[in-house]
């Protein structure tokens, strides 16, 4: 039983054929685009660049959002090869175990449980706080006690101590049980959620210009200090360390693009339409972060967004800098966030599902997983084991851990997505590939370097929780999947 045995690129595709029944061609590179945009935008623009620029660098989180666009752009044109080449409905885990074998397979789809799993309960967090911002300012009612919509580890200005965070858990109870039954968002929905959710970024960008405070912006790259926050953790403020400790934090607000990746398989013309849609809505999103992390450093100082803002920060920056004559601004933020985040959470939560299912299927996790429901033919029982994971991720603990959890993780990914790269023109040198990475291995090994930095800017606490959750993964790799491995264990 060898953990470096590798799946054919045959078993691959024959496998694919036999599960999807050749899915439909029907993607043009402008609905891969879309659908990009629909990933990207969501928890991590609205809550995630004020906790940046609070916690790791002021102003200059514009120059965080430009690294970390800067990394998902070298990371993307591995992607755009492999999605294009293997172009097989999964993710980085299938590319993974066509490339350098079993074991980092596992890994890569054990860290994809950080990514999807944990991304989705911040975002189900952050659902929780726009609730209430929509209780108290649209529809003028109480909000829902303190205790009952914060974490254990959570404890109000007032002294309130958090026990569950019960709108999280909710959210995502409600959107596992919509996909167990099947019901997915269809190109439509998804294009009339991309077309509100830019407006409203578009919408702050543009009234929100005027009210922009110069002082807010001076300095723009503040001097090299230690900003203790709430649970005492330490983060770099200021300086390169500042800006690289804000890319690794915004880097959340780009997880998305590579559900673009999955589509592969659906794509009318994959070696033009892919790299165009991975990057193209990489690149439009990047512009509106960058104006949009300008605009809302300039309304309220970091201090505003240290105390006063937390995750409703947007709404209420909107509220305080720009006056009453723009609460409806501020209210429609709210409402408009809340449907973003809950199509976001059902992506994270379908791709989760997709991975556990392919994970249930080769063995390497029980066989269960990979079970289809009779009737609504879903894998059912890795949505029920998805939904009691992040839900309880969801109701117990804080929001800015889980974030920096899924960057990390995402980034992790994204250097083994670049290494396969460069393995696969090593190994496979004559395979027909549809789009090839320009520069290689130069733009791998460059994505590779971006990601490594982040990851360092993302500092200590944040490196022991993914070494603690790669361990957790090895010893359960060691101990069941590698016996169970259908690859493994042909009979």
């Amino acid at each position: 039983m060898s953990i470096w045995k590798k799946k054919s690129l045959t078993q691959l595709l024959s496998e694919a054929s036999e599960s999807e029944k050749g899915m439909k061609r029907t993607l043009t590179a402008w609905s891969l685009i879309a659908l990009g945009i629909g990933a990207i935008i969501g928890a991590g623009l609205f809550v995630r660049t004020a906790t940046a620029a609070a916690q790791n660098a002021g102003p200059s989180v514009t120059i965080g959002f430009i690294v970390a666009a800067v990394g998902c752009a070298l990371a993307g044109l591995c992607y755009a090869e492999l999605s294009s080449s293997i172009p097989i409905s999964g993710s980085a885990y299938t590319y993974t175990y066509a490339t350098m074998g079993e074991l980092l397979a596992w890994i890569i789809g054990w860290d994809l449980i950080l990514e999807y799993a944990v991304g989705a309960a911040t975002v189900g967090i952050a659902w929780s706080e726009y609730l209430n911002n929509l209780l108290v300012n649209v529809l003028h009612t109480s909000p829902i006690p303190y205790s009952l919509c914060h974490s254990p580890f959570q404890t109000s200005e007032l002294g309130e101590q958090g026990l569950i965070n019960l709108p999280a858990l909710f959210i995502v109870g409600v959107i596992s049980l919509l996909l167990i039954k099947g019901t997915q968002e269809s190109a439509f929905v998804n294009g009339l959620i991309v077309v509100v959710k830019v407006t409203i970024v578009v919408l702050i960008i543009a009234l929100g210009w005027s009210f922009v405070n110069p002082q807010n912006h001076t300095p723009y790259i503040p001097q090299d200090s230690v900003f203790i926050d709430e649970h005492g953790v330490d983060h770099h403020f200021g300086g390169i360390l500042g800006i690289l400790g804000a890319a690794g934090t915004v880097f959340f607000a780009f997880i998305g693009f590579d559900a673009v990746s999955t589509a592969a398989q659906e794509t009318k013309n994959p070696k033009r339409d892919m790299p165009i849609g991975i990057l193209g809505s990489l690149a439009i999103c990047t512009v509106l972060y960058i104006l949009f992390a300008h605009v809302l450093t300039g309304l309220e100082s970091v201090e505003f967004f240290r105390t006063g803002g937390k995750e409703a920060s947007v709404a209420n920056a909107i509220t305080s800098a720009m006056g009453a004559d723009y609460q409806w601004l501020a209210q429609f933020v709210t409402v408009a966030i809340l449907f973003g985040f809950t199509s976001v959470i059902l992506v994270m939560l379908l791709g989760q599902s997709r991975v556990f299912y392919s994970m249930g299927k080769d063995g390497l996790l029980p066989q269960a997983f990979g079970d289809l429901h009779p009737k609504y033919k879903t894998p059912y029982k890795a949505n029920l084991v998805i939904l009691v994971i992040v839900g309880l991720f969801a109701a117990f603990i804080p929001g800015d851990i889980v974030g920096d959890m899924t960057s990390i993780g995402t980034l992790f990914a994204f250097i083994l997505v670049c290494f396969s790269v460069i393995v696969l023109r090593k190994r496979e040198p004559d395979m027909p590939r549809e789009f090839k990475t320009p520069m290689v291995p130069l733009v791998p090994i460059l994505g590779i370097l971006v990601c490594l930095a982040m990851i360092y800017g993302l500092g200590w606490t944040n490196w022991l929780r993914l070494v603690v959750w790669l361990a957790l993964g090895l010893i359960i790799y060691f101990v069941y999947s590698k016996k169970n491995s259908k690859l493994n264990n042909p009979e």
